[in-house]
């Protein structure tokens, strides 16, 4: 098994750290002196709490890891869900964003300014892209024909700020939220469905680097006669 023992030297030796990486993406460095430092701390000290505190999350998770069995099978639902509850552990005792937390801080730091209900819906839609995810139900087309009409009543561009336009589009929303079934209660199920989702996907990203990276072992001299190993056997414990 000299092959399996090597395949993730390059591409996932540093897994922990990846995942400490990808949930601090998108969280500005600000986010954490404020959280980190008080105040009055300025210049090396503040940046001295900065990187103690993202040591401290990154040995959370990486001891957490050190104790979890990760299957990688994205297409085994129980692999999936029990990957998915060992991310979430991670995030809880690490202090860490959720997925759609992230995606809530980027709004809300990105759309603060924009005083108009049109640009804030572009503006959604562009994160949604950045962000990789997919607009399945075609709910953005139904907002935004939600938006049209209510302009079309005002007769002008609705500004965030008129309380009375902004009431009419919210009830237009509830329309389009009730022909798609979506319901404001079951937000946290919603919730739990978009992390199962991003845990697949990144389990099939941590499958393809691995199947890659064993590719790659494989056309070296001292392993063409070595069988490979099956993923799923692999044990990301072995490589942290």
């Amino acid at each position: 098994m000299a092959l399996a023992s090597r395949l993730l030297s390059r591409s996932r030796q540093l897994y922990a750290g990846q995942i400490i990486l990808q949930q601090e993406h998108g969280v500005p460095v600000r986010f954490f002196a404020k959280e980190a430092a008080p105040a009055a701390l300025k210049g090396d000290e503040m940046l001295k709490n900065i990187f103690l505190e993202v040591k401290n999350k990154f040995e959370t998770a990486l001891g957490i890891l050190r104790k979890e069995k990760i299957t990688i099978d994205p297409d085994d639902p129980a692999a999936v869900s029990h990957y998915a509850k060992v991310m979430k552990t991670i995030r809880e005792k690490a202090d860490l964003f959720s997925e759609s937390q992230r995606i809530q801080y980027t709004v809300q730091t990105l759309t603060k300014d924009i005083p108009d209900a049109r640009t804030y819906l572009l503006t959604l839609k562009n994160i949604r892209i950045k962000r990789g995810l997919t607009d399945e139900l075609g709910a953005e087309a139904m907002m935004m024909d939600a938006l049209e009409k209510v302009e079309n009543e005002i007769k002008k561009p609705l500004m965030r700020s008129d309380k009375k336009g902004m009431a009419l589009l919210m009830a237009e929303f509830d329309k389009v939220n009730k022909k798609l079934g979506i319901r404001r209660e079951e937000l946290p199920k919603y919730e739990e469905q978009l992390e199962l989702k991003i845990s697949k996907a990144q389990l099939e990203e941590l499958k393809k680097d691995a199947l890659e990276a064993m590719e790659t072992q494989k056309k070296r001299e001292e392993f063409k006669d070595e069988k490979m190993a099956d993923v799923k056997s692999l044990d990301i414990r072995n490589f942290i």
